[in-house]
């Protein structure tokens, strides 16, 4: 846990209620969160400055997910679009009347750029404009009721999951060259991380068809436990995946290998403070999380209807107990079958 943690979460938490930005409801769940405890985990090592800025971050993550999870694909574009332009323009006034996103948006980063590299606001934009453009195209499927295969489920949660800018968060404080960002190998290390996030987060956290649990079960017919093994094992391969990356990283001479090293080891931590946070937070679990964590036994929330439409069958998705029931039967038939 980063040594400022107490101090910067009691200024961060003050400062975020200030914007009002969020409905009473979404406030306690959000401070159920607790956004800060994720970024001290995450960032062990950072000044005071940079964790309230990755603190800060977090809350900016939060508020955008809050204002686009529930609007369709043109109204999430227009907030977007404010967003970016906040970023772009982070001394500009911004208009009156616009949505509060403008606001905590620049102000957030008004406050970055005068304790940040250049190349870490390089990075940092990239990373973050991609994140939002893959919240449009989210919304864009929830209006159109649609339920994407595995591999382009993957392939957009890997930017809609925050992970690839809050990895960036890293580099605050140092020079990373543009020849080891966008490197082939370090691109899939980072994708890695984000793989490994969006099967820890979207196992127990969705909207709609946008989950990995729902999609294996649609494109696979598997129950609810076959999908959670499918996702475990999943999970399985893409550690070893990276761990086989990090052995395959080049040498950029020594200087710019210091930096790497750092960076690396920024990503991993990131992803096992997420699964620790999870835990600690009562965001997933309540108040639960230390008796899950050991137990390792979840109970089901009530069922929910998922009516979608499944990008293979073209028919609509219900309730997955009734996915359940299904699977159930196919597997009696086939057993039947053997014998």
């Amino acid at each position: 846990m980063n040594p400022h943690f107490e101090v910067v979460k009691a200024e961060v938490d003050a400062s975020f209620r200030e914007f009002k930005a969020l409905s009473a409801e979404s406030q306690e769940a959000c401070d159920k969160g607790d956004s800060a405890r994720l970024a001290g985990l995450a960032y062990p090592n950072a000044s005071r400055e940079h964790l309230r800025i990755a603190c800060e971050f977090i809350n900016v993550v939060i508020i955008v997910d809050e204002y686009t999870d529930v609007e369709n694909a043109a109204v999430a574009e227009a907030m977007v679009d404010i967003v970016i332009d906040a970023l772009h323009n982070p001394h500009k006034t911004r208009p009156e009347g616009e949505c509060i996103l403008g606001k905590s948006v620049q102000q957030f980063w008004a406050r970055t750029v005068q304790a940040a590299s250049l190349s870490f606001q390089r990075h940092f934009l990239y990373s973050y404009t991609a994140y939002l453009r893959a919240v449009v195209v989210e919304a864009l499927d929830r209006d159109e009721a649609h339920c994407r295969s595995i591999s382009d489920y993957i392939k957009l949660r890997r930017d809609t999951c925050g992970t690839k800018p809050a990895i960036a968060i890293n580099e605050m404080g140092m020079d990373l060259p543009d020849e080891v960002f966008y490197h082939p190998i370090i691109v899939e290390l980072v994708e890695c991380i984000a793989e490994l996030m969006l099967i820890d987060n979207r196992a127990s956290d969705g909207t709609g068809n946008h989950n990995l649990i729902t999609i294996l079960m649609v494109e696979l017919g598997l129950d609810r436990s076959g999908a959670m093994a499918w996702a475990a094992r999943y999970h399985t391969e893409v550690e070893k995946r990276f761990t086989d990356g990090l052995a395959k990283v080049p040498s950029w001479g020594h200087s710019a290998d210091v930096l790497v090293k750092e960076y690396l080891d920024g990503m991993a931590t990131r992803a096992r403070a997420n699964y620790c946070w999870s835990y600690e937070t009562q965001r997933y679990f309540g108040t639960k999380g230390p008796e899950i964590q050991r137990t390792r036994l979840v109970p089901l929330l009530p069922k929910v209807i998922c009516k979608a439409a499944s990008a293979v069958t073209k028919v609509n998705v219900t309730d997955l107990s009734v996915m359940d029931a299904t699977a159930d039967r196919k597997q009696l038939s086939r057993s039947s079958r053997l014998t």
